[in-house]
């Protein structure tokens, strides 16, 4: 699916991706493990493109997903461990769905 960037800090997940003008890599948002469905959820403000959101829980199994445009905010419908912030288009184009099993480690990053 590509190359990610992983936000793994209070800062690094708070910018995401807004302000830029393009998406060269995707992004990984790593959550803390106390977060809950509304501390999983995530905002498109200052963005300038559409994404494909994936939601996977500890064990790396997608738990929700999304096709999202700017301005717009979600929550997902459990608690995500991980945050998974990708060009739109990239779910059709794997055909991902609910319950998948994916295989991010340091290769994929």
């Amino acid at each position: 699916m590509g190359k990610f960037d992983i936000a793994n800090t209070f800062m690094s997940r708070f910018m995401g991706l807004m302000f830029r003008r393009d998406l060269e890599r995707g992004l990984i948002l790593k959550l803390p493990n106390t977060r809950s469905r509304w501390g999983s959820a995530i905002h498109m403000f200052f963005m300038r493109f559409p994404l494909d959101i994936l939601f996977t829980d500890s064990n790396k199994k997608v738990v929700d997903m999304i096709s999202i445009e700017p301005w717009k905010t979600y929550t997902p419908i459990v608690p995500a461990r991980y945050v998974i912030e990708m060009e739109k288009g990239t779910i059709n184009k794997f055909d991902l769905d609910i319950g998948d099993e994916l295989d991010f480690t340091s290769d994929c990053i």
